[in-house]
């Protein structure tokens, strides 16, 4: 990625944000956001998500390695439910852990997702919401749904603090705003 001195202004929740402007292939911009470290915006959107979510009848939240992590803990913390993290490295004290391939936008490389033996028992047969930061181009979603579905877990939602690319590929995510994809125009 190269970055760039131009931002993208958004309001989320309330909260103003410039999001730096990233080249991710020839001609093509996306705008980053990076919760990690920013604890006013990871407090707000937990909180939006969480008014968000009271419709829905969910008792897990799970997320992907890792930016999301302080959002999702955040999330636990104002709903009260229980989360998991999917990692991307595989550790021995894991177990028979089950896994997913994914291919990040961010990075252009594939990942692997992998859920713990020990968080199989708590999404087994239960109704879960993925969570992601940002979601772009639903690959990261892909691989949770897939790892989920082997576990025996029911998605009940899809959230994210923001969606982002062709609008209407996201209107089953609740989410808090919507970012463009950013191109050059080739005249």
């Amino acid at each position: 990625m190269t970055p760039s001195t131009e931002t993208y202004p958004i309001d989320i929740a309330g909260l103003h944000r410039e999001l730096p402007l990233f080249e991710v292939s020839a001609g093509t911009r996306i705008a980053v956001l990076n919760v990690l470290g920013d604890t006013e915006l990871v407090e707000t959107a937990s909180r939006a998500l969480a008014q968000k979510l009271e419709p829905v009848d969910y008792s897990v939240l799970v997320t992907a390695e890792a930016k999301s992590i302080p959002l999702v803990h955040a999330l636990s913390v104002a709903t009260g439910k229980p989360y998991i993290v999917l990692r991307k490295n595989y550790k021995p004290y894991m177990g028979d852990a089950l896994k997913a391939e994914t291919l990040s936008i961010t990075t252009g490389e594939p990942q692997t997702l992998f859920l713990d033996a020990k968080d199989r028992a708590l999404v087994q047969n239960a109704k879960i919401v993925l969570l992601d930061d940002v979601i772009s181009s639903g690959s990261t979603l892909q691989a949770m749904r897939a790892i989920m579905d082997r576990a025996g877990a029911t998605v009940a939602a899809e959230t994210a603090i923001l969606t982002e690319g062709e609008r209407e590929n996201w209107h089953d995510i609740i989410s808090l705003g919507h970012l463009p994809v950013f191109t050059d125009d080739a005249s």
